[in-house]
């Protein structure tokens, strides 16, 4: 009965330390982007089911695309229309004048009307996407290459 007996503790050994508590990795989607149902229907659907609502919006980026377009269509037509007038009006020195006019001056502005205009076009689909989408699919804003 000598060969079990317990092994006494030493006096100079102290006990084992508690190991620190284990640490838990929780994963999941994070409180504030979970998925709410939207309060109300979104415009989304209102488009694919046609109803007037639906309509209206789509009506409203026709409008904007459109008054886009004619603002680039009449600042061009401006530009184009008064080239003429402005060759009648010298005709002495028409020759230089005609060249630094159609290529120094009207394709630049030509360039920028479009450039104008390509940049307010995205603009409204880019507005019309946030109005139709959900808060939570809607992207970032648009942020031009470059």
């Amino acid at each position: 009965m000598a060969d079990q007996q317990q092994p006494r503790a030493h006096p100079q050994q102290q006990p084992p330390s508690p190991s620190p508590p284990r640490r838990e990795i929780v994963t999941g989607v994070p409180r504030g982007t979970r998925r709410r149902p939207p309060a109300h229907t979104p415009a989304r659907s209102e488009i694919s089911e046609q109803t007037t609502l639906g309509a209206t919006y789509v009506r409203a980026l026709m409008r904007s695309q459109l008054r886009a377009g004619l603002g680039a269509l009449g600042v061009l037509a401006l530009l184009v229309g008064t080239l003429p007038v402005l060759f009648t009006l010298s005709r002495s020195e028409s020759g230089p004048l005609v060249w630094v006019a159609l290529g120094l001056v009207a394709y630049p502005v030509m360039w920028l009307i479009a450039r104008w205009y390509v940049t307010r076009a995205e603009r409204n689909e880019a507005d019309f996407t946030g109005l139709v989408m959900d808060p939570a699919e809607v992207p970032g804003p648009y942020r031009r290459p470059g």
